[in-house]
């Protein structure tokens, strides 16, 4: 998306009512990014969507509309590619680089780079590996295929022509052995890396921006893009991987000013808060989607669900022992070089402090506190744990001490002072180094042991397995979701609210269609068990089992439950090649991510070969028996679903928070996980439905199954939020409980703000009741069901904000009323 295709959409998103255009990182990143995150260069503006003067010309087309722009910035991690020239420059010149100290480098040793396909001496042994000029500088380089890696001036100045021509292998492993880097095999960078990496992607090299010079370094065009009135607010991706993440917040809003809008990336777990000194508006909302699940879920008949998933398994599931393993499997393996640096540390302190402490018993310590942590990360500081931190991690550590997995204690105390700053004088600097890498591994250690782990291994239900999702079974409730909005309001009323964005599992009408298998989990089982059978012929005999295995089954069937477009038809060839496709690219995905039996660095072939061919098969138009039952069996589960997207959609644009509407969610989105939801939308066609005059009466359900009817409820909406901006920003939120025969298929509130009021009553659970389709008038769907209204909305004249119907409310709001369907009620008065 160039900034010159963007600016021809500003039109459109005016007339749809946004306010602001959010942007994916802009700044210049490796070639043919994808998506940005991977900058090589934070100062200046990616050439290949437009460069400045185009990004100039999309500010002069937004700020011509009135809307603003929000961009997204990476202050965690740059690119560590031979492209970023501050990352050559270090390669280039070791500790000497004037950027040296701009990476998180472990400088007491040479700087590694993990980019070969075997051990230096293997790849130097078959001639992989030659002394070439470098193309841009002329200058001897390692050449490795299309990669030139500089030589240290002091290895070769005064002797270039004799460096270039040298070809005795012996001679060219002791060159290298004198260069500030070591050459190394990428499967080596787990266990072996000398710099703080993003996540488990080598890419991406940690950057110090705690230093002042670093942030300034980086952050130069960012705040002239703020301070010039460009840039209205900022996006800070992945704030938990910083060293400290208040302080840089502090100084952020100092450069930046009072008046920028500023939200992080941060994935809040259950019960936790932002921290209440953090001078920013909010997250960027993955609790909100934990939020709405408790709205849209049939929390009475998981267990049924949960039942017909273990007998489809074979064996009882243990989510917390599931959880223990995937950390483990992080602790041990794929973090296991940042592990080995915790550990060492904390002997190194140990010896300090004249402690004697067996290396096992720190270890087993160590591993099972990093287990343990059931939240991204604490907030130390390099001088101790605030308040609140030393609360969270009082509590893990009473945990560890009681579970039966339990350390050496007097081990595990000394790990909690070092992180509380309660030891000897002489140790806390090294301390305080732990106290700050521990906190930059827990969070990734979290991401990668739930969401890349374990919700790719437990697949009961996908719509659960979301960012941001709790991964241990709970209760699901509507007065849970009331009580995370009243608390929503009174903490971050500014934060964005998602349901969809370029992390999240799925597409959010893929989840809302999901979220109705939890209404009718004996008929899901059902049609699985037929699906299977339908389809037996097709799972191979490996020796290491079947492929696809049951769970696997399980799993296939359900994500093409999600994904299945609304009105695909099971002749319809050239839409099932095009799902093939998509298909096929998640299914490989997700067996990799699972690791059970293949994974991204061992891939089994012939397993994944085994699995791809079945879903290949799930898809091929000559199975057109398991076709036309699975696309007839679907048809309750997508009318259901489609009352969910718009549930979802209008809680989310009247509910406290910002709305964050993701590229052409305003219509449907049945993708899957990344890159699939970084398709391109078909902007053409939104533009051409959109008809925000259009009455509800003249929808048909051909236009909810287009996503027209969402797109209107949404564009409607966001009017009224212009209307009324105190009223959403700052309105009250009062609950509104239905009683009556059809009281569970009601989820009703209220936002309230002096004279302004907005009475919000949307369906849920409604896959038994709209047998009639999803446009046909039903008496029955609301009757007997009435709420009681409160004294500041009773005795009220309101209009229906979706039909203009006129209504005088007394104390009771009888929603038998309201016979239109789809039944989504909104009434401002």
């Amino acid at each position: 998306m160039t900034f010159d295709r963007a600016a021809g959409l500003v039109p459109y998103l005016k007339r749809l009512g946004i306010s602001h255009l959010y942007a994916s990182p802009i700044f210049t990143a490796t070639s043919e990014s994808t998506h940005g995150y991977d900058v090589t260069d934070a100062n200046e503006i990616e050439p290949a969507i437009g460069g400045r003067a185009g990004f100039d010309r999309l500010v002069k087309a937004l700020k011509a509309a009135d809307i603003g722009l929000i961009i997204d910035i990476v202050p965690n991690h740059m690119a560590a590619s031979l492209e970023n020239a501050w990352w050559h420059d270090v390669i280039e010149k070791g500790e000497n680089s004037r950027y040296a100290q701009h990476f998180d480098i472990n400088w007491s040793r040479r700087l590694t780079l993990p980019v070969l396909g075997d051990t230096f001496e293997t790849v130097l042994e078959n001639g992989e590996i030659a002394l070439k000029p470098d193309p841009k500088t002329g200058n001897p380089s390692f050449a490795y295929y299309e990669n030139f890696f500089p030589l240290a001036h002091e290895t070769w100045q005064g002797r270039e022509s004799e460096t270039l021509q040298l070809t005795d292998k012996a001679e060219i492993a002791t060159l290298h052995e004198q260069q500030p880097y070591r050459l190394m095999s990428w499967r080596d960078a787990p266990r072996d890396l000398s710099y703080r990496r993003f996540f488990e992607v080598t890419g991406l090299v940690g950057v110090r921006v705690e230093d002042k010079a670093v942030f300034d370094d980086t952050h130069r065009l960012i705040l002239e893009l703020v301070h010039t009135g460009a840039v209205d607010g900022l996006r800070v991706d992945h704030v938990d991987g910083l060293a400290d993440p208040k302080a840089y917040l502090d100084l952020l809003r100092q450069e930046a000013g009072a008046d920028c809008y500023i939200t992080v990336e941060k994935i809040l777990g259950e019960g936790e808060h932002l921290p209440d000194d953090w001078p920013i508006s909010g997250t960027t909302g993955y609790e909100f989607i934990a939020s709405l699940s408790h709205a849209l879920v049939d929390g009475e008949k998981l267990t049924a669900l949960r039942k017909a998933y273990v007998d489809v398994v074979g064996k009882p599931v243990d989510m917390e022992a599931e959880l223990r393993a995937a950390k483990l499997l992080m602790a041990d393996k794929n973090f296991e070089g940042e592990f080995t640096t915790l550990l060492t540390l904390a002997l190194s302190i140990a010896e300090t402090a004249k402690l004697t402490l067996e290396e096992k018993a720190v270890r087993s310590a160590l591993r099972e506190l990093l287990v343990a942590f059931p939240v991204y990360r604490t907030y130390g500081t390099k001088q101790s744990l605030p308040p609140a931190s030393q609360d969270r991690l009082q509590k893990v550590v009473e945990k560890v001490k009681t579970s039966v997995n339990a350390p050496d204690p007097q081990a595990l105390d000394f790990l909690t002072h070092i992180l509380t700053g309660e030891i000897a004088e002489e140790a806390l600097s090294e301390a305080a180094n732990f106290r700050i890498r521990f906190q930059q591994l827990t969070g990734p250690l979290m991401a990668k042991s739930v969401e890349d782990t374990l919700f790719y291994r437990q697949n009961m239900s996908l719509a659960l397995n979301e960012v941001g999702a709790e991964p241990l079974p709970r209760a699901f409730s509507p007065d849970h979701f009331h009580a995370e909005m009243k608390t929503r309001l009174e903490r971050q009323p500014d934060a964005l609210s998602s349901t969809s964005t370029h992390d999240t599992k799925r597409g959010e009408d893929a989840r809302a269609r999901l979220y109705t298998l939890t209404e009718a989990p004996e008929l899901w089982a059902e049609c699985v068990a037929r699906w299977r059978q339908l389809n037996q012929s097709n799972v191979s005999q490996l020796d290491d089992g079947a492929a696809p295995e049951p769970a696997v089954e399980w799993m296939l069937y359900q994500a093409l439950a999600g994904v299945w477009p609304a009105i695909l038809q099971p002749d319809d060839n050239a839409g099932l090649e095009a799902l093939e496709k998509r298909f096929l690219a998640y299914v490989e995905k997700a067996l990799r991510e699972a690791k059970r039996r293949t994974n991204w660095g061992d891939g089994n072939e012939t397993y994944e070969k085994a699995v791809l061919d079945y879903a290949r098969h799930l898809l091929a138009s000559a199975n057109q028996a398991f076709l036309k039952d699975f696309s007839a069996s679907m048809q309750p589960f997508i009318r259901a679903g489609l009352v969910n997207s718009l549930t979802q959609s209008v809680i989310k644009l009247t509910a406290p928070g910002v709305p964050d509407i993701y590229q052409g969610c305003e219509a449907l989105d049945f993708s899957l996980v990344d890159p699939d939801n970084r398709r391109e939308p078909d902007f053409a066609t939104l533009e051409q439905q959109l008809n925000v005059d259009q009455k509800l009466s003249a929808f048909t359900e051909q236009s909810v199954f287009s996503g027209e009817l969402k797109q209107h409820v949404i564009a409607t909406l966001l009017r009224c939020r212009q209307e009324t901006p105190t009223l959403f920003r700052q309105g009250d939120y009062l609950p509104l409980i239905a009683k009556g025969k059809k009281a569970e298929h009601a989820l009703a509130f209220a936002r309230l703000d002096g004279d302004d009021a907005l009475i919000v009553i949307v369906p849920r659970l409604v896959f038994k009741g709209i047998e009639q389709g999803l446009m046909q008038p039903n008496i029955e769907h609301w009757a007997e069901t009435e709420i009681a209204l409160p004294e500041q909305l009773a005795n009220r004249h309101y209009h229906n904000v979706l039909n203009g119907e006129a209504l005088l409310l007394e104390d009771t709001l009888k929603l038998e009323t309201f016979k239109e369907r789809p039944s989504v009620v909104i009434l401002r008065g």
